[in-house]
């Protein structure tokens, strides 16, 4: 597939600088009317440089928006069981990529951009080549729907997280499943790699987040000591701290070395759905369903601006590549863009016909791409605003989209139970990761892009083989569904949210929980962690980069792939996302040593 050394993941990223511009922002909203609208705002040095574009496309809600590594093009999963490729400089609608039977929940981006994947409501993740636009593979295995999909940052691993518990691993080049990893006892919402693709990070609906070895698919680590369901997770830059946000409204910051709270952030009134650090570390934001965004400062935990505009529950919220603009996606279908220095609403933007659950930026911001409850993924042009392709496969909603580190691979999770890998580039499904029995929320890439994780409501956590589209451990333990899923920076371990109240730590080598009983456990959680003080980069972090998660279902939210999910990519394409929760014992399943 083509994938560079380099790690290229990227999240979410509604504004970036371009030569002429200062900065570009890009939001998408969805109509009711069957319209999807997305609108692209530049902002030059002056008030009359500001421009703005709308895309129209999907005939229902878009649950899942993802851009390709390079920027150029804007994948979009929706509940009109389509995902679209729209071209980021035009705006126009490059390709549609049908196959899914029912709603598309998560496209996500392989790091090199040329493959596109996708999670779905008919239970079955979808591989697609980007610049063919067709259907490179279907990757089966989940018994539900599929909620997030994520590449390795290698990409030749896809994960996925669905509804039947299981976190499925797949080889991105065969296509088979390397391993299904059952340890949740509920829903899996998000799934996400660490940046190094040795750990990915699950969150569930049984209230834990776990960590898993991408390479055994055993548990590394859960994480306990939570009251309510962990909607999502997420690792700072370097992987030091994992942060989650949880039905009992509050934000925790977990020490990954330590295993220990640090600190508890109070603010929201309602449930917490998405957390996202900045590329550099030093600022949280959060989506809640009390209407609200928030910023925290990192080191003093206090809260430093509250953003309001959205009339429904912010599912989603995602930093731009320098930190300069916030995203957020709403149940109220619009998508909107802050300016986080005064914290005024820059724009709005409206696309998908249906509420959007996820989007997601390529690592070089030039396309946004959407998933939908249109059952759609879609593909935007950043700079012009047009759609440049639909992404149609999945056969319900798309709960969550993620590129690959190198831009080249969109992975998606639905409620159809499948993920599936779309060519970014082409706009083709590329492979169907089947797996999982229920609900996928979340899906993250490893940092080298060869493995996927996902988070399911089937309570499991799986590793996938992006290169051969299979599955490579299920990994068990959650008591309910998995909501979030994030490998630490390192990739040796995942972290898991769970509605069990839980966040756990597996070790992605040997696809075990890592207990905090055991001598490796502080070591692990250390990567995780990022100096709250000194906001120190990873390698070939970019220093003015930022990263933020974005949410993208409406329940659900710790998979990382709906408003629930989120994904953090440094400016050269590093994927830094862990997602953790909880709870249970695990059992790893199907394991395919490499």
């Amino acid at each position: 597939m083509g994938c560079q050394d380099r790690i290229i993941k990227s999240e979410i990223r509604w504004s970036f600088r371009i030569q002429q511009f200062q900065s570009i922002s890009f939001l998408m909203v969805l109509h009711q009317h069957r319209v999807v609208k997305i609108t692209l705002s530049v902002y030059g040095k002056f008030r009359q440089d500001y421009k703005k574009a709308k895309l129209d496309g999907h005939s229902s809600y878009a649950k899942s928006v993802n851009f390709s590594p390079d920027g150029t093009t804007l994948a979009s999963g929706s509940l009109d069981n389509s995902i679209r490729l729209w071209d980021v400089k035009t705006g126009q609608q490059k390709a549609q990529l049908d196959g899914h039977t029912q709603q598309v929940y998560s496209v996500t981006f392989s790091s090199d951009g040329t493959t596109l994947a996708s999670g779905s409501n008919d239970n079955s993740i979808r591989l697609w080549d980007v610049k063919t636009g067709q259907q490179k593979a279907k990757l089966e295995g989940h018994t539900q729907q599929v909620e997030s999909v994520n590449f390795s940052p290698d990409c030749t691993t896809l994960a996925s997280g669905s509804y039947d518990n299981s976190i499925r691993l797949w080889d991105i080049t065969t296509g088979q499943q390397n391993a299904k990893v059952d340890c949740h006892s509920h829903y899996i919402y998000s799934v996400n790699f660490s940046p190094d693709g040795t750990t990915l990070a699950s969150g569930s609906y049984d209230k834990s987040i776990r960590l898993w070895d991408v390479k055994t698919g055993q548990q590394k680590a859960k994480l306990d000591g939570l009251s309510e369901a962990v909607r999502s997770v997420n690792f700072s830059p370097d992987g030091t701290i994992l942060a989650s946000g949880s039905n009992d409204r509050f934000i925790r910051l977990w020490d990954v070395k330590t295993g220990q709270l640090k600190a508890q952030l109070d603010g929201h009134t309602q449930q917490v759905y998405s957390v996202t650090f900045s590329s550099d570390g030093t600022t949280l934001a959060s989506g809640s369903y009390d209407k609200s965004i928030r910023l925290w400062d990192v080191e003093t935990g206090q809260q430093k601006a509250k953003l309001d505009g959205h009339s429904r529950e912010v599912y989603s919220v995602a930093f731009s590549s320098d930190g300069t603009t916030l995203a957020s996606g709403s149940y109220d279908k619009s998508i909107r863009l802050w300016d986080v220095k005064i914290g005024q609403e820059k724009a709005k933007l409206d696309g998908h016909s249906r509420e959007v659950y996820s989007v997601n930026f390529s690592p070089d911001g030039t396309t946004l791409a959407s998933g939908s409850l249109d059952n759609s993924i879609r593909l935007w042009d950043v700079k012009t605003g047009q759609q440049k392709a639909q992404l149609d496969g999945h056969l319900s909603y798309v709960y969550s989209v993620n590129f690959s580190p190198d831009g080249t691979t969109l992975a998606s999770g639905s409620a159809d139970k499948s993920i599936r890998l779309w060519d970014v580039e082409t706009g083709q499904q590329i492979a169907k990761l089947d797996g999982h029995s229920h609900y996928v929320y979340s899906v993250n890439f490893s940092p080298d892009g060869t493995r996927l994780a996902s988070g399911s409501l089937d309570n499991s956590i799986r590793l996938w083989d992006v290169t051969i589209g299979q599955q490579k451990a299920k990994l068990d333990g959650h008591s309910s569904c998995a909501y979030s899923v994030n490998f630490s920076p390192d990739g040796t371990t995942l972290a898991s949210g769970s509605l069990d109240n839980s966040i756990r730590l597996w070790d992605v080598k040997t696809s075990k929980e890592i207990l905090q009983s055991d001598s490796s456990y502080k070591n692990l959680l250390a990567q995780f962690k990022i100096p709250l003080q000194n906001s120190s980069l990873l390698p070939n972090v970019h220093p003015d980069r930022t990263i933020l998660r974005i949410c993208q279902n409406s329940q659900l939210e710790a998979s990382g792939t709906l408003i629930f999910q989120g994904q953090f990519i440094n400016h050269q394409g590093i994927d830094l996302k862990p997602l953790l929760k909880s709870k249970g014992s695990c059992f790893l399943q199907e394991l395919k040593q490499q």
